[in-house]
């Protein structure tokens, strides 16, 4: 189970990229409704600027159209010859040779008119070189606007008026001298008119570059226009023509480089989001499977120790039956990985993970906490006996790999959750509980109980005062003698720990496995190593044996410490054997037989402890060099308790003696055993009946004694 907190660690996981997807989306959206506001603000832009020069270049054809028409009519109308023709009775022949013949074909304008003072009196009139009637053509607006230009002036009138076929410019301008002399009450009037013609609309239309410009009565939609005023200002036509729209044609010349860019943009945005999501999802799969990694072993696919704990927080926060944890712990598990390799070792891990996970409906989760430690969380009526003998059954057989059968044990801590227990402190009590169950042997099951901690603290507290007692010396060495089996004489003398206190002594059996244990057993061995050797100086002419513990001989920095000691007290290591079991052969042999080799490279003896009690070989005594072999006292008091026992005290010190080891003979309690181990080849005795252990005092008083006798 995952807990809460790491849901919401994924979810936020999750959220993020999700967020920063969405925000880059944003960005490219912003970025990409920017350009497109760029490109039509400048399409638009260019389109007005164009119109805007096209409006101008109308108004300005229109004004260059009027001016030339202007410009023609003064040219002929402020004329010292027109002036005096107009004047004279061939005033209509005249005017007829020179403006009215000339205006069938003229580019400048395409009628002449002459009145005459009175307005109402008509000179000359030709069209196109044909005679014509202005009042008809033009309508009353003509008379306006001779009457506007009968006063003599430099300027024509110029305007714009309605014709039957359309529109027409026309320009009135009073005949009249270059240098008027004369005052005349009324001038006659001179008048072109310029028809906007097809001809003239295209002659507009390339000079200014006004391209499909035409002439309309009403605007046309979509197309650019100027409207066409009369005198009155009344509007009487349209010059139009469209707009190029030069930013619309460049546009659609881009166009399919905007298009493909769009597309391109949009496929990228859709990548981006599909990568987004993708990437989302990968990121929430390896959070999914960092959180599983984080709470599950590897090798078994249990939950693991930070698994079970989560766990077991859940439970408490859900309002669940308070659960119920056994810890197991395999028994023999070590000797399978040394035996057959750690591959088989670790597929014996996974066929007990499958059968502890199924060996109880009401167990909910197994947990792996270690190399071959196990958790089962059990919610449910079944009691805890039920329960491990339901676990102890799976041990029963032995496992199957690739045709080798395996037997293993288990050993069962469990405790219950009674009111607030925190998951940390039911783990503990487990624990305490599987402690217990281990140190009573194999396949036993233990259930906490409140005694097992007050047990412990009294352990911690005996390993603070056994500390002090180190340090402060209150740890003494009594000396038991070692005697020739010939003669009876003193040899030797063992250095044995002993720990008094004001509530009376401590058994070596207690304090020597406790300093081992809590890291002192260094400290104990030298401070025994250093009072025996101190107190050993008094009696020359004795060996000194000093017990050493398997974990001081496996301690790399043992030898130096050991020749350290030697040299600084300044004592022959010739007289010092060091007494080791054979625990120490098979926890670490490679170190042991280093340690042993510097040793006795300076002199040191090293005797086998205990022989017979346990596996030692003879392959292991030939292998280490052992000086001197010391028979257990189960040996020994195996010779009151049956006829063989005699002959297996013989076959080992037969055994000894083939190899060239001395034996010791330790236990020795009546004068029998000393003659049956005597004659069976024993050349040194040690028990009560040699001597009892003895401060340094006494062993001096008796060796005084026996000197004397």
């Amino acid at each position: 189970m995952s807990s809460n907190l790491a849901g919401r660690h994924v979810r936020t996981q999750t959220s993020s990229i999700i967020a920063t997807t969405v925000c880059f989306l944003v960005v490219a959206l912003v970025l990409t409704g920017l350009v497109a506001h760029v490109v039509v603000t400048m399409t638009r832009s260019a389109n007005e600027i164009d119109d805007a020069r096209a409006s101008r270049a109308a108004r300005a054809a229109i004004g260059a159209f009027v001016a030339r028409l202007g410009a023609t009519t003064t040219d002929n109308a402020v004329w010292d010859d027109a002036y005096s023709a107009i004047s004279s009775p061939t005033a209509a022949d005249w005017a007829y040779e020179n403006w009215g013949k000339t205006s069938e074909d003229y580019a400048l304008y395409d009628g002449a008119i002459v009145t005459g003072p009175e307005r109402s009196l008509v000179v000359s009139a030709y069209a196109k070189g044909k005679p014509f009637q202005p009042g008809t053509f033009f309508g009353a607006a003509f008379y306006q606007q001779i009457n506007a230009a009968a006063d003599p002036a430099k300027v024509p009138v110029v305007n714009f008026i309605k014709t039957e076929s359309g529109i027409a410019l026309i320009a009135s301008q009073a005949i009249q001298p270059f240098d008027a002399a004369v005052e005349v009450p009324k001038f006659s009037v001179l008048t072109f008119y310029k028809e906007f013609t097809s001809e003239v609309l295209d002659t507009l239309s390339n000079e200014h570059e006004l391209e499909g410009l035409s002439l309309e009565t009403t605007p046309k939609p979509g197309s650019l226009n100027t409207p066409i005023t009369d005198m009155k200002g009344a509007v009487i036509g349209y010059l139009v023509w469209p707009s190029k729209a030069p930013g619309s044609a460049v546009f659609h010349q881009v166009y399919p480089y905007l298009a493909a860019s769009t597309v391109i943009l949009s496929l990228f945005l859709i990548g981006v989001l599909l990568v987004g999501a993708s990437e989302a999802r990968r990121l929430r799969q390896l959070a999914q499977t960092a959180l599983f990694e984080a709470g599950h072993d590897s090798l078994s696919g249990l939950l693991n120790r930070h698994g079970l704990l989560n766990l077991l927080a859940e439970l408490d926060n859900s309002g669940s039956p308070p659960p119920r944890l056994h810890l197991v712990d395999l028994d023999g598990f070590k000797a399978v990985n040394d035996a057959w390799g750690h591959a088989v070792g670790d597929d014996l891990i996974r066929l007990v993970s499958k059968a502890l996970t199924g060996c109880h409906p009401e167990i909910i989760a197994v947990a792996r906490l270690g190399g071959d430690e196990f958790a089962l969380v059990h919610i449910g009526s079944a009691t805890c006996g039920e329960i491990e003998k339901t676990i102890l059954a799976l041990f029963a057989e032995p496992f199957k790999i690739d045709g080798r059968t395996i037997e293993i044990g288990a050993s069962i801590g469990a405790a219950a959750r009674n009111g607030d227990v925190p998951p940390l402190e039911l783990l503990r009590r487990a624990d305490m509980a599987l402690y217990r169950a281990k140190a009573n042997g194999r396949g036993q099951a233990i259930e906490y109980d409140p005694e097992l901690d007050r047990e412990r603290q009294q352990v911690a507290e005996l390993e603070g005062l056994l500390k002090s007692a180190i340090n402060s010396g209150a740890i003494e060495a009594v000396f038991q003698p070692l005697v020739s089996a010939s003669t009876g004489a003193v040899t030797g003398l063992e250095a044995l720990a002993r720990w008094r206190t004001a509530t009376g002594n401590i058994s070596p059996e207690i304090f020597i496995p406790l300093a081992e244990r809590c890291g002192l057993i260094d400290a104990l061995g030298v401070h025994m190593l250093r009072t025996s050797i101190e107190h050993a100086k008094s009696w020359p002419d004795l060996a000194l044996s000093v017990n050493v513990s398997p974990i001081q001989l496996c301690n790399p920095e043992f030898a130096a410490e050991v020749i350290s000691v030697l040299q600084e007290l300044d004592f022959n290591p010739n007289r010092l054997t060091l007494e080791i079991t054979e625990g120490v052969l098979m926890t670490n042999p490679d170190q042991a037989r280093r340690s042993i080799d510097q040793l006795k490279r300076v002199g040191i003896k090293f005797a086998l402890d205990d022989f017979g009690c346990g596996y030692a070989s003879i392959g292991a005594l030939r292998q280490f060099g052992f000086d001197r072999m010391k028979i257990d006292r189960s040996l020994v008091w195996a010779l009151d308790e049956g006829a063989n026992g005699a002959d297996v005290l013989r076959a080992t010190i037969s055994l000894a003696t083939a190899l060239r080891i001395p034996v010791t003979a330790e236990g020795i309690e009546t004068t029998r055993q000393a003659a049956i181990l005597r004659d069976a080849g024993c050349d040194q005795l040690q028990g009560y009946l040699i001597g009892k252990p003895m401060s340094a005092y006494d062993i001096s008083s008796k060796l005084e004694e026996e000197s004397a006798a």
